[in-house]
């Protein structure tokens, strides 16, 4: 089966909260993750309206298996530049060229839009070194550690 590609309209927020609490429900083991589908649909809701997020979303046979989030940064020493979010692609099809071609899909979408380049953060190593290597093969250079101070 072809895996389709397409920009997130207003009309996929469900469908884009949906996966990305998959993701964050994965992340977080055996643990909640504290996400509501809720609240994560009303967050993706005024993030999108606001202009402060763009999602792409990978479909087989019309059903959705995968969406990437990103969002345009600056900076003085790289001027704008995007960042992936979140991207996560269904256990099932992983290896299926999902993650490849949203991925691809976020880098045409960033050269439109002038970005010099696109950042990511992956989560935890050793844990997540799987996710880490899909970034390695698709020529992400780290960089250093990336921290997070709640405010």
């Amino acid at each position: 089966m072809t895996i389709h590609i397409r920009t997130a309209t207003y009309a996929d927020i469900a469908t884009i909260a949906t996966l990305v609490l998959a993701l964050l429900d994965e992340l977080s083991g055996d643990e909640p993750s504290g996400y509501s589908l809720r609240d994560l649909s009303d967050r993706t809701s005024r993030l999108m309206s606001a202009g402060d997020v763009s999602a792409i979303i990978a479909e087989r046979s019309r059903e959705a298996v995968g969406v990437v989030v990103l969002n345009s940064c600056a900076s003085l020493y790289a001027g704008r530049f995007g960042e992936i979010t979140e991207l996560y692609v269904k256990p099932a099809l992983r290896s299926s060229g999902a993650g490849a071609a949203l991925l691809s899909a976020a880098c045409e979408y960033g050269r439109e839009r002038f970005w010099s380049r696109l950042e990511v953060g992956t989560p935890e190593q050793p844990a997540w070194v799987r996710t880490l290597e899909f970034y390695r093969r698709h020529h992400f250079i780290e960089t250093g550690v990336r921290l997070k101070l709640p405010l």
